[in-house]
């Protein structure tokens, strides 16, 4: 069995890359009516290709008129989510323990037969499923379309929804339950362990323990469990960083799996991001070969909101509303001086969704640069020369730049972190310097302040929005466990609250859709050019 870090990079597959032709295809400007019908259709499909999330399937015969029936049969195989009698299939189900209407204390007296209000209608059927995308495009070259097939057939895709089901596959009373927060802090990170902690109590569950430090604490003997309890997590939650601490990276996946079968875990709660993830897949994987009886459920946390098919995660909506603080900062100091220039850096390694919003949202950035949509600093289109255009127009400008954007001006390294990821070069200290030399050069006089708050960003607890959306995740996590669940997580799309298989989350980055409407109405107030 290979390390964690490994298997994380394995998982982190990156959306392919185009050549600087490719690039140069505008969607916009595509004229069909040239195109004889063979290429015009192969030109379709790369526009849509390109203006999609998603990769568009190979083995899929469109001129095959039963396509969509068999598309959407292989969709739904793909995100049907394991369950434990996939391995056990004689398993035993019990009436859940989970009902409001009862606070009957679960107790050695129900080792037969659980509490039950059948009158409560607050439980999920197994086959309620949520609609994946909501938008039928009409064509390719819509803004964000996101097409199937050339014509923008309207396919079904339906993912399973969350929440406490009727039936359970886990005795309360012999659960022993582990919590592990691994990756960079996130805001929002002890609000979901309180809620984790809170429900599985009113299941019934008495042995809850934190794993410390992420995937290292499964190996480390000088890191004991960390007993947890609602009288331990009551407050937790008004504080930033993790309880239970966290670190990047782990020992062996077959190391960590007799670690769990040593300690008698049989659920465990893995909070973390695309890496993390990975791992939790492969621990799950292990455990089904081993024929362990063990629950082994996500809970996607990363504050730069890159992962697949949900609408947001947790820390994100925090991130955009802390980085306002260091924006107005940023715009005080270049409004208050003679030619100033501020220069905002924040987080977003492979997509640009907090600069992007937290750019929106101030109405104070005149140029935001993500990592999804190149530009140039030099030359007559690019970014130094827009700065000089607006310090003549307006006096001062402020940059908002995301930490991924224009690595490709940085030197190279090969270096990487515990998790497999790339170590980036600073972009916004770059800028800065070439903006001083480009405005010597030209005898400009400027005042140049840059602001980096990412470790202010990430420390901060979770504002009202994301304590909401944690406690929903936290909760539902527990019931997906219970229900029997395995190699799964936990997510929201399209305003509720699904179970997705894990494997499909991680396939690769959610990244900004620069033909989506999000980031042209980031460009309409911010009134910047294409920087190419």
């Amino acid at each position: 069995m290979e390390s964690l870090s490994p298997a994380i990079r394995s998982n982190r597959i990156r959306p392919s890359t185009t050549n600087s032709g490719e690039n140069e295809l505008l969607i916009s400007s595509v004229k069909w009516i040239k195109l004889p019908p063979v290429a015009r259709r192969k030109m379709r499909m790369r526009v849509a290709a390109q203006s999609s999330n998603f990769v568009v399937p190979n083995n899929i015969n469109f001129s095959d008129p039963d396509w969509k029936v068999k598309y959407e049969r292989e969709f739904e195989a793909r995100f049907n989510i394991p369950h434990i009698t996939d391995v056990f299939p004689d398993a035993v189900s019990y009436p859940s323990t989970f009902c409001l209407k009862m606070r009957t204390p679960v107790t050695e007296d129900f080792a037969q037969g659980y509490p039950s209000d059948e009158e409560w209608h607050g439980y999920i059927n197994n086959n309620d499923r949520v609609l994946l995308k909501t938008i039928n495009y009409s064509s390719p070259t819509s803004a964000g379309a996101e097409c199937i097939d050339p014509d923008c057939t309207w396919v079904e895709q339906w993912v399973h929804r969350a929440g406490p089901r009727e039936k359970t596959y886990f005795k309360p009373e012999e659960v022993k339950a582990a919590i592990i927060t691994c990756g960079g802090l996130c805001p929002g990170l002890n609000d979901v362990i309180r809620q984790i902690v809170i429900t599985l109590e009113i299941y019934g569950v008495k042995q809850i323990v934190g794993i410390p430090f992420g995937y290292r604490g499964f190996s480390s003997d000088d890191l004991a469990e960390m007993p947890l309890s609602r009288k331990v997590v009551q407050n937790v939650h008004l504080s930033g960083g993790s309880l239970l601490g966290v670190s990047r990276g782990g020992p062996k996946v077959s190391d960590i799996v007799d670690s769990i079968q040593e300690r008698g875990i049989n659920m465990l709660f893995v909070i973390g991001g695309n890496g993390t993830h990975a791992g939790a897949n492969a621990i799950h994987d292990e455990c089904r070969r081993r024929r362990m009886q063990v629950a082994v459920v996500g809970v996607p946390k990363t504050i730069d909101n890159d992962i697949m098919l949900m609408d947001k995660t947790f820390g994100f909506d925090t991130a955009v509303e802390e980085a306002q603080r260091a924006i107005n900062s940023a715009y005080i100091e270049a409004h208050s001086a003679y030619h100033g220039i501020g220069i905002v850096k924040l987080m977003g390694r492979s997509s640009g969704f907090i600069a992007m919003h937290a750019s929106l949202a101030s109405g104070q950035i005149d140029i935001c640069l993500i990592p999804e949509v190149p530009f140039n600093l030099h030359g007559p289109h690019g970014v130094l020369q827009h700065l000089k255009y607006l310090l003549e127009a307006k006096g001062s400008a402020v940059i908002c730049v995301a930490e991924g954007a224009g690595q490709d001006f940085l030197e190279k390294t090969n270096a990487k972190d515990a998790s497999g990821n790339a170590v980036l070069g600073d972009i916004g200290v770059h800028i800065q310097q070439q903006i001083k030399k480009y405005f010597k050069e030209i005898e400009v006089t400027t005042d140049v302040k840059y602001i980096d708050p990412t470790y202010m960003i990430r420390a901060c607890r979770a504002n009202a929005s994301d304590r909401i959306l944690c406690t929903v995740l936290g909760q539902n996590a527990v019931h997906g466990a219970f229900a029997g669940y395995s190699g799964i997580t936990v997510g929201i799309c399209n305003t509720h609250y699904v179970y997705f298989p894990i494997p499909e989350v991680i396939a690769q980055p959610k990244i900004v859709d620069p033909n989506s409407r999000m980031w042209h109405r980031c460009l309409t107030s911010t009134g910047q050019p294409d920087f190419l």
